[in-house]
């Protein structure tokens, strides 16, 4: 059960980017130069960049439950900031499944490893599982990670950053009855995901703020 697409060009997402930066401020010396939702006034605690370990208490529950498997084959980056941008991308990729596997289009867990375009995305998708009566079920396996800087200003760090999806061990289930709605494996199953993260420089949470996937992404193929 394919998540629905965002269709951005590159330039669009490059211009995101871009337009991001500009929202905070640039180079002046205002103090309203913080992207929306990379705030650090929440008073939020540092955090391990691992995206399996995120032990501040304060940061939302994502677990999901036992029949439904997230898999991130990752490599570390060795780049500080581009490892704790890939571990929050993970983090918001298990909120989103969250709120799915909650029917909860309001589950904080992804309002708070997202903003923005990223977001409404994760809305939109959980109110579509919600709307069919539908949650997950199996192995949702991520792979083939890339990170790259994708602006800084003087308060806030973008990092790019993009990985593959292969769909064909993950299922939609029906809520009520427990059904499982089993599909054939085909270029449908695999997905290829562009995300832009932010953080403000003085917290270690880094959010979600642009997205973009691919549908039949056959650069994912293996």
């Amino acid at each position: 059960m394919a998540r629905r697409t965002l269709p951005v060009t590159a330039a669009a997402f490059a211009m995101s980017a871009a337009l991001l930066l500009s929202a905070c401020g640039g180079g002046d010396d205002t103090s309203s130069d913080d992207i929306k939702g990379a705030d650090t006034g929440s008073g939020r605690p540092s955090a391990s960049a691992s995206a399996s370990a995120s032990p501040a208490a304060d940061r939302p529950d994502v677990s999901l439950p036992k029949d439904l498997e997230l898999v991130f084959d990752f490599e570390t980056p060795s780049d500080a900031d581009n490892a704790a941008a890939l571990a929050d991308a993970a983090n918001y990729i298990r909120a989103l499944n969250h709120g799915i596997t909650e029917q909860d289009p309001s589950d904080p867990a992804y309002q708070y490893y997202s903003a923005g375009d990223a977001a409404r995305y994760a809305n939109t998708q959980i109110k579509e599982y919600v709307k069919g009566g539908w949650t997950l079920t199996g192995k949702d396996r991520y792979y083939r990670a890339e990170t790259s800087a994708a602006g800084e200003s003087k308060s806030v760090k973008l990092v790019r950053v993009a990985f593959c999806e292969d769909q064909t061990k993950v299922y939609g289930k029906e809520v009520k009855s427990g059904k499982v709605l089993s599909t054939e494996a085909g270029p449908e199953n695999y997905l290829k995901f562009s995300i832009v993260m932010a953080s403000a420089k003085s917290s270690p949470v880094w959010r979600a703020q642009q997205i973009t996937v691919k549908e039949k992404a056959t650069e994912c193929e293996e």
